[in-house]
């Protein structure tokens, strides 16, 4: 049984619930569950550090309570919490034990487990609702840090023509097979991937990650981004702008335009015309 590390942290901030996200993404916890004042953090017992987790939340000096869940509990957390997502008349996302959702463009069906990427984070958001202004039919789309596989399910219903999804948390592995399954997908292919170096061209590649992984992983994504190609990046807080830009700039990429909510910020980035070596 895959057996799981709750934290819970009571009467935090946004801004800090989001901080702490961000933190805690970056050293392996894969799934939370917001709420007014109060932030829940899962990762999997074998891969809880505690201090590594001790060091990482110290500098906020926030009180937090340490519990195992078993894994035949985590789906009836997430069943007892999660609503659908419905960003505008264009896409809602829903569990397979919510009715139907009529007044939108598209639907998602995913099982909501432990992967990141239900549509109700800030980052997620953003990226769909920036996708919406693509042209996707006949495209190569890559989604690293897939999660529950939302995103490029999103793409493959937005028409594009091939799908490579990654991600290197088997967890997300198992959740974005089940999740493709669910929407008919096709033209996904999903690979378990630390490294975003796949040598293939994309036309959109879609990052919804983390400041590290984005730094770590820049200069493949300009190899691989067509040259009209575009990139989306999220999971960046305000205080990673200028290390994102610079690195973009090393690495010959442009940014088109910048969206910010809940201190979380969107950056849709190109290729410059002179490319330069990173």
């Amino acid at each position: 049984m895959n057996n799981h590390i709750q934290i819970e942290f009571g009467d935090i901030s946004v801004e800090q619930s989001e901080l702490l996200i961000a933190q805690l993404s970056a050293i392996g916890f894969a799934g939370f569950d917001e709420e007014t004042n109060r932030l829940k953090a899962f990762i999997p017992e074998q891969d809880f550090d505690k201090m590594l987790f001790v060091r990482c939340v110290e500098p906020f000096h926030i009180t937090y309570s340490e519990a195992l869940i078993e894994e035949v509990n985590w789906n009836r957390v997430w069943e007892s919490n999660f609503d659908p997502v419905i960003v505008s008349d264009f896409v809602a996302i829903r569990a397979d034990f919510h009715e139907p959702i009529t007044d939108v463009s598209l639907e998602i069906i995913i099982t909501p487990k432990m992967s990141f990427g239900t549509g109700h984070h800030a980052t997620t958001c953003m990226m769909i609702e920036q996708m919406q202004g693509l042209d996707f039919v006949g495209k190569s789309v890559f989604d690293f840090g897939t999660g529950t596989g939302v995103l490029a399910i999103l793409a493959e219903k937005l028409g594009a023509t091939k799908v490579i999804a990654a991600d290197y948390d088997q967890w997300s592995i198992e959740n974005a097979t089940e999740n493709f399954a669910k929407n008919n997908c096709i033209a996904i292919d999903l690979q378990f991937l630390d490294s975003a170096n796949v040598d293939e061209p994309f036309d959109i590649i879609l990052a919804n990650i983390n400041k590290n992984v984005i730094l770590d992983n820049l200069r493949y994504f300009e190899l691989q981004l067509s040259q009209q190609g575009v990139l989306f990046l999220s999971g960046i807080l305000p205080g990673d702008e200028p290390d994102i830009s610079e690195k973009c700039e090393e690495c010959g990429l442009k940014l088109n335009s910048k969206v910010q909510r809940h201190n979380w910020l969107f950056f849709s980035v190109s290729h410059e015309k002179t490319k330069f070596l990173c």
